[in-house]
């Protein structure tokens, strides 16, 4: 296995072992933060989390799409200083209408069951961050 194997590895695993990130978006004055259970795919490449289309969030994603995302493993303790690992995600966010809504939104309650009934909602949207960086 080589070294950038084993680092997509290490991303997988701390991504997974996660339940919980702070999406960021773009308002049109200012930035805007909020925190989202998520999923991610076995490559890495797509992030998935659910939210309601009429929410700030879901409106500044159709604003603009370039979002980022922080997974953090802090546990609130003193020792985070030096033992806390954090994971910034660049990406491009939009709604999963395709034919792999199904795959994702089973990825998703996956990791989230307790969300079932969130994502089945009429005004919930599914949305996938295609990740860049």
């Amino acid at each position: 296995m080589d070294n950038k194997e084993n680092i997509l590895n290490e991303i997988q695993y701390f991504l997974d072992s996660q339940f919980f990130c702070v999406l960021a978006t773009q308002a049109k004055e200012y930035p805007y933060c909020t925190l989202v259970a998520y999923a991610v795919s076995h490559n890495c490449k797509d992030i998935i989390f659910a939210t309601s289309r009429n929410t700030h969030k879901y409106e500044n994603l159709k604003q603009n799409p370039q979002i980022s995302l922080l997974i953090d493993n802090r546990s609130n303790q003193a020792q985070d200083i030096t033992d806390a690992q954090a994971l910034t995600v660049l990406g491009t966010a939009s709604d999963i209408n395709d034919d792999l809504y199904e795959n994702y939104l089973e990825l998703y309650l996956k990791k989230n069951p307790n969300l079932k009934d969130f994502v089945n909602e009429s005004d919930c949207a599914l949305i996938k961050v295609k990740v860049s960086k």
